[in-house]
């Protein structure tokens, strides 16, 4: 009988199981379709094929009933490279320069920092890491008006050259990147700390220990952090609109890509506004991608240890 009844009762917690999983599996499909069908339509109306309008301008599909459109082009794309009044191109690259550069200062000053908290004691460790913890809780916008005024005393902000104001985001992205240091900082507490101590009787120094030791170890947290280097300037758009002003020509991608929806004719560039939209997730795609099982373990190995 206990057999049998033990038997029922493994049958009944399957099924259980069964049917927790199913539910969970339909809600994620379900909220799946609904975050991706947003892009996928923007995607598809970024092709769309121009209307001419009855003064022979090239309409968007703004307004227009239709999920579809009715055919396809690379008009828009051709649009926005060519484009006088919006130099695309020139926006792009002014935030991929920037995002690249920060993405090599922020990652160094991140992991330097996390690797010090996490391998040296010293006086008044603990109060610096709750000063850098409670820092890090306050919106970075709640300094802007201070740090303009800052750096427009210095001459890198206001009616300046427009590369001293990208030198001013890139140290606004770059100076605050090390608060952001408690993930890194738990994947390091994961090394074992014998391995330091090994590589020191051995005659090697902190910078030695570091560089050639940790860090080869510590691929997937490094690779974490580069990406969420990039990803900040990549996709600010508070600080670059406050630090950049009006001077369209060394405009960010989000400032860019603002403007154009909120000054333009919207029936003249909507699509071409989308064809912007669909190209500004190319690059960031692409790293994701490419490096998603670093990116994983990262997240996972500095969630283990804070």
């Amino acid at each position: 009988m206990s057999q049998m009844f033990t038997a029922k009762k493994n049958v009944g917690m399957r099924r259980k199981q069964i049917a927790g999983k199913t539910i969970t599996y339909i809600v994620l499909a379900v909220l799946s379709v609904v975050w991706i069908i947003p892009l996928v339509w923007m995607v598809i109306q970024s092709f769309a094929a121009p209307s001419v309008g009855d003064d022979g301008t090239m309409l968007s599909s703004f307004g227009s009933s239709s999920l579809l459109p009715a055919s396809f082009d690379i008009y828009w794309y051709k649009q926005l490279f060519t484009s006088t009044q919006y130099p695309y191109l020139n926006w792009f690259f002014n935030t991929l320069i920037m995002a690249v550069v920060c993405l090599f200062l922020s990652t160094f000053f991140t992991i330097s920092m996390a690797y010090v908290m996490s391998r040296f004691r010293f006086k008044s460790r603990k109060t610096l890491q709750s000063v850098g913890l409670i820092l890090g809780m306050f919106p970075g916008f709640m300094s802007m008006a201070a740090i303009y005024q800052i750096f427009r005393s210095v001459g890198m902000a206001g009616e300046v050259e427009i590369w001293k104001k990208h030198i001013a985001l890139i140290m606004v992205y770059s100076g605050s990147a090390s608060l952001g240091y408690y993930v890194s900082k738990g994947f390091f507490d994961t090394i074992s700390k014998s391995l330091d101590e090994a590589a020191r009787i051995d005659g090697a120094t902190n910078s030695q220990v570091f560089f050639k030791i940790v860090l080869p170890l510590a691929k997937p947290i490094i690779v974490y952090t580069a990406l969420m280097s990039f990803l900040g300037p990549w996709g600010d758009f508070i600080f670059a609109s406050y630090l950049l002003g009006a001077q369209a020509e060394g405009w960010t991608v989000a400032v860019g890509l603002y403007n154009m929806v909120t000054t333009g004719d919207l029936m003249k560039i909507y699509n071409m506004f989308l064809a912007g939209a669909v190209l500004v997730a190319v690059p960031i795609t692409a790293l994701f991608i490419g490096l998603q099982r670093y990116f994983v373990e990262g997240i996972t190995g500095g969630a283990v240890k804070g």
